[in-house]
């Protein structure tokens, strides 16, 4: 696992002219944990899309360095692993045919078959890895976005409401996924439940 620094500097969102958050600064290096919690609307999830890439700050700034060196975009995408309730799959595809895919967008389309094949068993998915995604339920979808978000092991764990849809045993999966990233990567999590937040070593409330 690559070793990156995520430093965010005086990071501001607004919508429509109103102020969601404003002036967020942390800085998160190897075995840091940090907890985004806050009431509902007050940018939770706002803050891990700007974390990932897939929204852009009104003011601010969100930097990932490698050895001092700030990292373009391109470069950062491979390191990242994002879990969220709102993310689509390819319902039509098959897990496999799924992850196939995104590792061909990731890099070369290689991949390790025993990770996989130990994150779908830890997941309790490897029995369905040939089924059409359409036939899974809301949890084995939710495992499977686990999977997707593991297989490559990323240096940069971004959860946000980490165990929605999930059963226990699902839970407890993601419970000892968790542990691994406070020791060796980076792990932010989004959350309004306070036993999730308790994961973390670190906690941030966000809103106005």
């Amino acid at each position: 696992m690559r070793s990156i620094v995520l430093r965010a500097e005086r990071v501001s969102k607004n919508f429509n002219r109103r102020n969601v958050f404003r002036d967020i600064s942390f800085v998160l290096s190897p075995g840091d944990s940090l907890a985004v919690t806050g009431k509902n609307g007050s940018g939770k999830s706002t803050l891990v899309k700007i974390l990932a890439g897939l929204l852009a700050p009104t003011n601010g700034l969100v930097a990932f360095e490698s050895a001092g060196t700030t990292l373009n975009q391109d470069e950062i995408r491979p390191l990242l692993g994002f879990v969220s309730p709102y993310l689509q799959l390819y319902d039509e595809f098959s897990a496999v045919e799924i992850l196939n895919i995104v590792a061909r967008i990731r890099s070369s389309g290689a991949h390790d078959p025993t990770r996989r094949r130990t994150l779908m068993e830890q997941f309790n998915l490897w029995g369905r890895k040939d089924d059409a995604v359409r036939t899974y339920s809301s949890g084995m979808k939710q495992r499977l976005k686990y999977v997707l978000a593991l297989e490559h092991s990323p240096a940069i764990l971004l959860l946000d409401e980490p165990t929605s849809n999930l059963d226990e045993d699902g839970i407890s999966a993601v419970r000892s996924v968790v542990a691994g990233y406070g020791k060796s990567g980076v792990l932010v999590v989004a959350t309004n439940d306070a036993v999730e937040a308790a994961w973390c070593s670190r906690e941030l409330k966000v809103g106005i």
